[in-house]
């Protein structure tokens, strides 16, 4: 079992691939010159994640297309599209304070426990472990 930096219901920006961003300190001029109509930049909510597979599914990203026959009679099937799961290392955490994606430090409190704090502002994101 692996540790993955990113845990279910974070924001992330998929990093890699078409929505690809190149480069954190131009995220914000890529995101005013994105006029394709598509939604490349935009963040998105991780809904599960898979440490033993390494890989996370993120909402409305990376959809495929699945054929659904009818289970029982008298029930619709057809082309249904899904969410699939990617790879942990192609998303990063998005911070709503920063307005871009930024990485994940932790921060330990004087009890002892431990929190997720952004690299570049030092916002509080959650607690650090398992959900």
């Amino acid at each position: 079992m692996s540790k993955i930096h990113v845990q279910k219901d974070d924001l992330v920006v998929v990093i890699s691939g078409k929505s690809n961003y190149k480069n954190a300190k131009n995220y914000k001029e890529l995101k005013e010159k994105n006029k394709t109509g598509k939604e490349l930049y935009k963040p998105a909510k991780v809904l599960e994640v898979s440490p033993e597979e390494g890989k996370v599914i993120v909402e409305g990203k990376n959809l495929v297309t699945k054929h659904v026959k009818p289970k029982r009679q008298g029930e619709a099937g057809g082309i249904v599209k899904a969410e699939a799961a990617m790879y942990a290392s192609k998303v990063m955490h998005y911070c709503e304070k920063c307005e871009m994606p930024v990485k994940i430090g932790v921060k330990i409190e004087e009890d002892g426990s431990k929190t997720r704090v952004c690299r570049k502002c030092g916002t509080e994101i959650g607690k650090y472990g398992r959900r």
